[in-house]
């Protein structure tokens, strides 16, 4: 037998190199075979379900760095509780319907007026559709399992089927109304917008100041005028009235532009602006007094009115509202009180009508200038300049809205608010902050506008009696719902209106039994905000553990999923909220083509791993926004590499361990054993305890240092003497053997949730596993047994290594010494070294990885490295003072005899 025979290596089929953007689909093909994803529901079916229901992304193109962080994450907590033995089912969703797909239609040489209602949706279905499978593929490329063949898609008939029942119930409760109010509206989607589709951005608007004479006063304000401040010029042929706050004091100023009224806090602030040489405060007025006294509209033969209103600021402009009850919230309201016509002269392209006179035909940004030059050129003008502020847009054209009234259907929210604020409560927040956050919302959300101008969505199932009287009849539109259930939702435009009714139905508004369709469509958000229905059509707890989604949801799904299942069953759809920030670029940038910084997921899976971006994503701080750049990612490659190496030198150190014959348990194993079994205790304690928590950075965090320090450096260190050197059946070498197992098995069931597919592919090469994934696999209990006064004295033996590995590395720089191994360590140890030393019974040459360690007592610490002289084992490579005739040392000498017999 050759000497190296006679030597333990290790062996592993286990790969150093883990080509992952290649062998990943492998194991991905491996999980399809096996059906892991069943197997593990059917193995935890009985117990507790945990119910994470998946927010549904928009089916329109590839997924982006943000869709993998947020499912990666989704698949941290399913993988995880899944483990602790919840019974897991995930149902991923899709959004299917809205303006962005209509657009991607048409973008394909599709033109929607050649084409009829239903054959255009069906076009809008087939694309929708494509988006869906591309996705699911890209998805499921991350490693996420899920039930991936029965995913729930808004466009589906039983989903539509349940969100018609939802709308039903918000009308039988008076929920459901048609007003004409303000509301956002996107010229360049030609629809109605809801507060959760607009986005702001910095857009270059007019800001004028100008005058609105007063007229029918005979005291000091005849001659007078009143000053007001607008950045939107083009809403004036629909102003009707000047607001003044009730409790605010004006004054009337004389000025190089004649008599002005203006709020008397902004008096000094507004002098120096518009150097307006005011001098002489002729009269001061609470804003009460100024109630009812006429101005004349210097561009249209109006009289209007000064009105109250407590909706007027102190902190800018001028203190006097321009009022416009057709083109904002808090003019509509207060021209409530007024009774104040709801003008709007501009039309659903942003086009002024008939109404606005000299100005019709014109698109309001190019109305803004003509009516700025009249102003000028009639003498009303007092100042004009150009301003950049944060203005609402469209989220998917990108392109400014305007606030325009039109009658739209809402959802009332003020008989919602108190129970949605009290629900808000009940639920557990991940930040907290995100309690206050929708609290907000909800307290100073207005009605909320679900009707939408488009063709591509859920048809509003309203219809319209003779009169113009609408018909919300919950007993039509459970009918109807039964209909779509099995026929689908284009009957909407297929089926005559009597067919779409219940036989017999008589209105006494349609005495001729008349009726007409709604037209509009459901907001988008009305569709997602339904999606709680899919569970109790899947038989699962209704309400659902867990929404995880970005902080962007706040305003979209939370909202509207809270508001409908707060409508329909006064109760929130979810226990459980985790919120994430957005992906920025390593600078701190919003990712964008233009810029060249956008990091592509598929790409990076395809070069490097699904499993690198996981681990990625492990890393993050996701609560807030979080940065990805090459260099973040070659960082978290090198943090892979050695998790990976790690396993790969455990796995090859296990390769004749049986634990069913050799598995030495925790008391028998020695104390440096038990030691790292201990550490490794610790470590799943802290772990478990971030799982629960959502903190998945923490999870990196206590596992790396653990991995890095306390596993590789130290204990993977010095065991190889034993591991490879003694005989196979040494019980020194079982009971490491059976620490290294626990350690390992440990760790592949902690990261399986981060890194499935390289602790599957660790978990087949362990011998005599039990099951065929480590999925199957339970999470590690916590263990609160601890051995402190093993633990004290390691600690106080760490800190002596270190100094000994500081003094090694001189030794070898100044090359005193190469190997470790060759070295001479001479330490004059304290009192308490010695004591913990010996506790630990440790064998100083194996574990400091020396040739020779002598120990004397001192007072201090003192560390001598020098070359220990003698003849090198040719098995072992440890120096010694003698070795036989065949340059052995005697242990190596008696375990090739052992060998030989």
């Amino acid at each position: 037998m050759e000497l190296k025979d006679t030597l333990l290596m290790p062996k592993s089929d286990f790969p150093m190199r883990g080509n992952l953007g290649v062998r990943e689909k492998e194991f991905q093909a491996k999980w399809e075979e096996m059906d892991l994803y069943n197997k593990v529901l059917a193995k935890n079916k009985d117990n507790t379900p945990f119910i994470l229901h998946d927010g549904p992304p928009y089916a329109n193109g590839n997924i982006h760095i943000g869709h993998a962080l947020q499912k990666t994450l989704k698949d941290f907590v399913l993988r995880y509780k899944t483990m602790k033995g919840f019974y897991v089912p995930f149902i991923p969703g899709w959004d299917t319907h809205g303006l962005p797909i209509e657009n991607e239609v048409v973008k394909k040489g599709i033109k929607r007026e050649e084409h009829s209602i239903v054959d255009f949706r069906l076009k809008c279905e087939m694309f929708a559709l494509e988006q869906v499978e591309k996705q699911k593929s890209q998805f499921k490329r991350l490693g996420i399992l899920g039930d991936w063949d029965n995913p729930y898609l808004t466009l589906d008939k039983k989903y539509i089927a349940d969100q018609l029942l939802v709308f039903g119930k918000m009308a039988e409760k008076n929920l459901i109304y048609r007003g004409l109010k303000p509301v956002y509206w996107s010229p360049s989607s030609e629809s109605a917008f809801a507060e959760a589709e607009i986005e702001y951005q910095d857009k270059e608007s007019l800001s004028i100041f100008f005058k609105f004479p007063l007229v029918n006063q005979n005291n000091e304000l005849k001659d007078a005028n009143l000053l007001i401040w607008t950045t939107t010029p083009w809403t004036l042929p629909a102003n009707l009235a000047v607001s003044v706050h009730p409790d605010f004091n004006y004054v009337l100023v004389d000025t190089k532009f004649g008599k002005l009224v203006l709020l008397e806090d902004l008096l000094e602030s507004l002098n120096q602006k518009l150097n307006l040489e005011a001098l002489n405060v002729i009269k001061r007025f609470k804003g009460n007094e100024l109630e009812n006294i006429e101005y004349k509209h210097p561009l249209y033969d109006r009289i209007s009115k000064v009105i109250l209103g407590k909706h007027v600021t102190n902190t800018d402009g001028t203190g006097l509202v321009h009022t416009a009850p057709g083109h904002g919230e808090d003019d509509y309201e207060v021209g409530l009180l007024y009774k104040l016509d709801i003008l709007s002269p501009v039309d659903g392209k942003g086009v002024m009508t008939s109404e606005a006179g000299k100005y019709e035909g014109l698109f309001y940004e190019v109305a803004n200038k003509e009516i700025v030059n009249d102003l000028e050129e009639l003498g009303y003008l007092v100042k004009q300049e150009k301003i950049v502020h944060s203005y609402p847009h469209d989220w998917r054209t990108r392109k400014p809205i305007i606030f325009r009234s039109t009658p739209q259907w809402f959802a009332s929210i003020d008989p919602l608010r108190e129970n949605l604020l009290e629900e808000i409560k009940n639920i557990n927040w991940t930040p907290s902050w995100g309690e206050v956050r929708l609290s907000n919302m909800i307290e100073s959300r207005n009605d909320w506008v679900i009707s939408r101008q488009r063709v591509w969505g859920v048809p509003l199932p309203i219809f319209y009696a003779e009169n113009g009287e609408a018909v919300l009849d919950y007993e039509i539109i459970k009918h109807i719902s039964s209909l779509v259930r099995e026929h689908g939702i284009n009957i909407w435009y297929d089926y005559d209106v009597k067919d779409l009714m219940p036989k017999g139905y008589k209105n006494v508004n349609s005495p001729n039994g008349i009726f007409t369709k709604e037209k509009d469509i459901m907001d988008v958000w009305f569709d997602s905000g339904t999606s709680y229905k899919v569970l109790e059509e899947r038989g699962l707890p209704t309400q659902a553990d867990l929404y995880l989604e970005g902080s962007d949801q706040y305003r979209g799904w939370f909202n509207s999923s809270l508001t409908t299942s707060v409508a329909v069953t006064g109760k929130s759809p979810y226990k459980n909220v985790v919120s994430h920030g957005f992906v920025l670029d390593g600078q701190g940038y919003k990712m964008s083509k233009s810029k060249g910084n956008v990091i592509d997921p598929i790409k990076m899976m395809d070069q490097q791993g699904a499993d690198l971006l996981r681990l990625w994503v492990a890393t993050t701080s996701y609560q807030s926004d979080v940065r990805i750049s090459d260099e973040l990612i070659k960082q978290t490659s090198e943090s892979y590499r050695k998790i990976r190496n790690t396993f790969k030198y455990m796995l090859g150190n296990l390769f004749d361990f049986d634990p069913s014959k050799n598995y030495i348990s925790y008391s028998m194993r020695g104390k440096l054993n038990r030691l790292m079994t201990l550490k490794y205790r610790e470590v799943v304690n802290k772990v478990i305890d971030a799982y629960d928590n959502y903190e998945f950075d923490k999870v990196y965090r206590i596992i790396m240092p653990f991995i890095i320090n306390d596993v590789s450096a130290f204990y993977l260190d010095f065991i190889k003497d034993v591991l490879y050197i003694e005989l196979e059946n040494n019980f020194e070498r079982r009971a490491i053997q059976s620490t290294l197992y626990d350690i390992l098995l440990g760790l592949l069931k902690l990261l399986n949730p981060i890194i499935p597919h390289t602790t599957s592919e660790a978990y087949w090469e362990l011998p005599h596993r039990q099951y065929e994934d480590i999925y199957l696999e339970s999470m590690p209990d916590k263990n609160d047994f601890t051995d402190q006064k093993l633990v004290d004295s390691f600690a106080i033996f760490e800190e002596l290594r270190e100094e000994v590995l500081k003094e090694l590395e001189t030794a070898r720089i100044s090359k005193v010494i190469g190997k470790s191994l060759e070295s001479l360590i001479e330490l004059t140890l304290t009192k308490e070294q010695i004591v913990a030393i010996k506790y630990l019974d440790l064998d100083l040459e194996l574990v400091l990885i020396s040739s020779k360690v002598i120990v004397t007592e001192g007072n201090k610490l003192e560390i001598k490295v020098s070359k220990y002289d003698g003849h090198v084992c040719e098995r072992c490579w440890r120096t010694f003072k003698k070795l036989n005739s065949n340059n052995l040392c005697e242990r190596c000498n008696n375990v090739v005899e052992e060998l030989n017999k």
